[in-house]
């Protein structure tokens, strides 16, 4: 199966494919689309856009996996990044991309097996898992990462739940 892992952003959008099947992960790409700072913010959200779409025109992949949105303090921050992600779901949306969401605990128990990892474990954990020689960069490429490699361990738990409901 091929997944892309999107870490969602309006400076920086991580993402990573990778390929997951009979239980061994290849990785295919990864890297980040980036909004230059001074940049009107609609211009930005248009540029993600594109970008998206030829993302997805690449790689055509099976699944999308996207980090849920966490807020902290920065409400403002918060919905800039909710407005970058929506136009990342449209374009996998218009790409007949099936779109799985995870929140961060999810994704740090699939890839280290501690839903309270710190972000260092999970890279450290995500670059073994990939054999890659280092820890991509920037973070948002790692979290992208991160993000595809839990789509790949829990989507077989995924079918079996569409499957099992189904059958009630």
């Amino acid at each position: 199966m091929k997944i892309l892992g999107i870490d969602p952003g309006y400076a920086i959008v991580g993402y990573g494919v990778i390929d997951f099947t009979a239980n061994r992960f290849t990785t295919l790409d990864y890297g980040a689309i980036t909004t230059p700072a001074h940049t009107e913010f609609c211009s930005r959200l248009g540029q993600i856009y594109t970008d998206m779409q030829q993302l997805l025109d690449l790689h055509h992949p099976q699944a999308m996996a996207v980090e849920k949105l966490f807020f902290t303090n920065n409400k403002t921050t918060g919905i800039a990044v909710a407005q970058a992600r929506g136009v990342i779901l449209l374009a996998a949306t218009q790409a007949g991309v099936p779109v799985y969401e995870y929140n961060p605990m999810q994704v740090k128990q699939a890839v280290v097996g501690y839903g309270k990892a710190v972000k260092s474990q999970v890279q450290e954990m995500t670059r073994s898992l990939l054999n890659l020689r280092a820890v991509p960069k920037p973070d948002d490429t790692a979290d992208a990462l991160a993000i595809a490699i839990c789509h790949a361990h829990t989507a077989g738990s995924l079918l079996a739940d569409r499957y099992f409901s189904q059958r009630l």
